[in-house]
């Protein structure tokens, strides 16, 4: 375990410092991810390399069921009410949230404020989306605010979705999930396994994969849902009955295992199960639980490998929601010059990617730190 950041509340406890490390490594590879999708969307074909790199929104969402469940299961009715509760997780989030929508807006005008189709829209709908974006209400797909045509939740910062479902996730715990026995949560979190399997290996999306969640369209409600109702319990589960184990190198072996399990191609297969979908279910109900619990049983043993951690734990979260602003004009890029491979854009894409890291730590000490110190000083109980 290790010390935490000046702006985290003063009865926060410490961290499972590989937890944070493995959460930035997941951060980092979607990063990846969405580079391969640009190709994809700009060539309107199939991604081919890190297919599977958005299986890391499942990985959070069990890192996240964990670190709540450690955080929070034991202070209930002694020094932590709801209200509290509530106002430690907005802002511990939503400070953030309101900056990524914010450099949605800019970077939608920096496009021209033209939805990928080119159909101008205008500015009063942007500013629309905005607002929406800041006080998390999803657009429906074809709405006028929904601006840039593709049925996104959250259109001027797609990967929202998944953080709205994380705010679900956080009442359902607060209202509900809190209060059940171990056995109560055991028999919840096998019944929503089973739901989650069903959906991936029987492809009710018809995807072909569980990439599901960032729009309203279909079912993309219901796999969001199990998407993060499933991980999120089992990660509370796991924090309930967690004994270390011991590892050695726990988090470079946990970070090799991810990035290859990220890398695996699609499965092709429809019949009689979704071949894609057996791997997708595999590594969410028996890959991700191995590895949280190996990542939160093993220790940094050195000051580089702990400043690592540390650092890839502190830019985790604002990688993730201001990264892809910059890649809609990424992938705006790759439209406009009918470029659909690395190969031809490597160099773009690594400034890109570099970008992002140096945005989101920037971002972390100049905006993330400083405002969630002053809103915990200024709207949190002073009684511990």
């Amino acid at each position: 375990m290790s010390n935490i950041s000046a702006s985290a509340f003063s009865d926060t406890k410490a961290h499972y410092e590989l937890l944070d490390g493995l959460r930035g490594v997941a951060a980092l590879m979607v990063i990846w991810y969405h580079v391969f999708e640009g190709f994809a969307f700009a060539g309107n074909s199939a991604i081919e390399t890190l297919n599977h790199g958005y299986l890391a929104v499942d990985f959070f969402f069990i890192l996240s069921g964990f670190v709540i469940g450690y955080a929070y299961d034991d202070r209930w009715g002694k020094s932590l009410t709801m209200k509290d509760f509530f106002k430690r997780r907005l802002i511990r989030l939503h400070p953030m949230v309101v900056l990524g929508a914010v450099l949605g807006a800019i970077t939608f005008c920096i496009q021209g404020s033209v939805q990928w189709d080119g159909t101008h829209v205008a500015i009063s709908m942007v500013m629309l989306s905005l607002l929406c974006t800041i006080f998390f209400i999803p657009a429906m797909p074809g709405a006028g605010y929904e601006v840039r045509g593709n049925g996104e939740m959250f259109p001027l910062n797609g990967p929202c979705w998944s953080l709205f479902f994380e705010y679900i996730g956080n009442i359902l715990y607060a209202l509900f999930i809190r209060r059940l026995s171990n056995k109560a949560l055991a028999v919840m979190v096998v019944l929503l396994g089973v739901a989650l399997t069903s959906f991936a290996i029987f492809d009710v999306s018809t995807y072909g994969n569980i990439g599901v969640g960032w729009t309203l369209d279909g079912v993309n409600f219901l796999g969001g849902s199990l998407r993060m109702l499933f991980p999120f319990s089992l990660g509370m589960l796991l924090s309930r009955n967690f004994k270390p184990v011991k590892v050695k190198g726990a988090f470079w072996i946990c970070t090799l295992i991810l990035i290859a399990l990220f890398s695996v191609p699609y499965l092709e297969g429809a019949e009689p199960v979704c071949t894609n979908g057996v791997y997708e279910a595999f590594c969410i109900v028996v890959a991700f639980p191995i590895l949280v619990w190996l990542g939160a049983s093993g220790s940094t043993t050195d000051k580089r490998s702990t400043q690592i951690c540390k650092f890839l734990g502190d830019i985790s979260y604002p990688i993730y929601v201001i990264h892809y602003p910059l890649m809609y004009l990424f992938y705006a890029w790759l439209i406009k010059n009918q470029l659909y491979t690395l190969g031809e854009t490597w160099q773009v894409a690594l400034c890109v990617y570099a970008l992002c890291i140096v945005l989101a730590y920037l971002s972390l000490k100049f905006y993330d730190e400083p405002l969630r110190k002053y809103l915990a000083k200024r709207f949190l109980s002073k009684k511990r």
